[in-house]
């Protein structure tokens, strides 16, 4: 049974068989609200021909979105001890997720971070009162523990600012969004230099791994809704969308979770960049189900843009994807010339949607993508 209060003290980082926990595939689920909602403003700003304010908005929400969620999986990993104050500070953070997934809407229609920004702030309010927490019953990380505490209660004062000057010029705005930006990477980049919390490798793999599936699921969304036209009137150009997205996401799935293993240490020089770099994967995976739902829109004659934005905002995401894989993974563990490839087929697939069958031409490379990899592993070995 949950104990009330129960001292927060260091999990083992060589525990055998950690997984992940229900109340962490909980905090997923409130996390894939919020990305649902934030893929959906850029596929409604692509279509409406609005794609660079949809961009910045998207990148902007994602960070917000995958920054709490990252800095509660890394905390979790080496302090969760399942009582019930840890179980009612996780839930206050998962209500300012809910909070910030509310005004993403607002944030993409005219640029409105209230509710927002408040969401967030709730969410990093309950990781202070954590990290305090830590700091009282680990010792020997105290000093790691406060200055997590410290800089995120820091960093807040620029958001609770953030706040108070709304609205500003859209600019400024972004300007200093992307100032916290910076702020927050930071605070961790610091804490840890001071002493590494005793984060779990193969649990954070595992929740990692899980939050790719979730962010791959948005392709499937697209993939279904286009499969939804076709029971309204029969019509090729569905079946090719639901297909291709079928086919691109099987791809993206395998070379995520392909037989190398992500992060083969637990060196800081090392964990960062992965951890960071995950950024880029999670936020293309989830923009490339809002490419495909764009195209449904072209071709049901909702957009106002021209099929060839629609290849792009699929193919854009799904060449980022590679190369983000190629950050976090493949140029550490893999031997030449396998550790280049999927850069090439990043650009490949950058310059897919200039060909007569853009999107078939996407779905077939990321095919190749895995085929030329596994052959170029087996004959050069690791």
């Amino acid at each position: 049974m949950t104990s009330i209060i129960r001292p927060l003290k260091p999990r083992d980082s060589h525990e055998p068989h950690r997984v992940a926990t229900p109340l962490e595939l909980l905090f997923d689920l409130v996390s894939v609200i919020a990305i649902a909602t934030a893929a959906a403003g850029l596929h409604h700003a692509i279509a409406e021909a609005h794609a660079t304010q949809g961009v910045i908005s998207f990148v902007l929400a994602f960070f917000a979105i995958w920054w709490a969620w990252m800095n509660y999986t890394w905390f979790a990993s080496a302090y969760d001890n399942d009582d019930t104050l840890f179980r009612l500070l996780t839930m206050v953070i998962m209500a300012g997720s809910l909070t910030m997934a509310a005004g993403i809407g607002a944030m993409f229609e005219h640029f409105d971070l209230t509710l927002v920004v408040i969401g967030y702030i709730i969410m990093r309010i309950g990781m202070v009162v954590l990290w305090l927490r830590a700091a009282r019953h680990d010792t020997s990380r105290r000093a790691t523990a406060l200055t997590y505490a410290g800089g995120i209660a820091a960093v807040q004062v620029l958001w609770i600012v953030y706040v108070a000057l709304l609205p500003m010029p859209p600019t400024f705005g972004y300007a200093l969004f992307a100032c916290g930006i910076v702020l927050e990477l930071a605070v961790p980049v610091v804490a840890e230099r001071k002493s590494a919390t005793p984060w779990h490798r193969h649990h954070i793999i595992e929740r990692y791994g899980l939050l790719n599936i979730i962010v791959l699921g948005e392709t499937l969304l697209a993939g279904s809704f286009a499969l939804q036209r076709v029971t309204t009137g029969f019509e090729w150009a569905y079946v090719h969308i639901a297909l291709s997205a079928l086919v691109i996401v099987f791809s993206m799935w395998w070379l995520y979770f392909a037989r190398e293993e992500h992060l083969e240490t637990t060196d800081l020089d090392r964990a960062l960049p992965w951890g960071y770099g995950h950024f880029v994967i999670f936020a293309s995976g989830a923009a490339a189900g809002a490419g495909f739902a764009v195209l449904v829109d072209i071709i049901a004659h909702k957009a106002h843009v021209a099929l060839i934005a629609g290849d792009f905002a699929v193919a854009i995401p799904v060449a980022v994807y590679l190369a983000g894989l190629w950050f976090v993974r493949d140029r550490f563990c893999l031997p030449l010339p396998a550790r280049q490839i999927l850069l090439v087929f990043a650009a490949l697939i950058l310059a897919a949607p200039l060909t007569p069958m853009a999107l078939e031409g996407i779905a077939a490379l990321t095919v190749f993508a895995v085929m030329a990899r596994n052959i170029l592993i087996h004959r050069h070995g690791r």
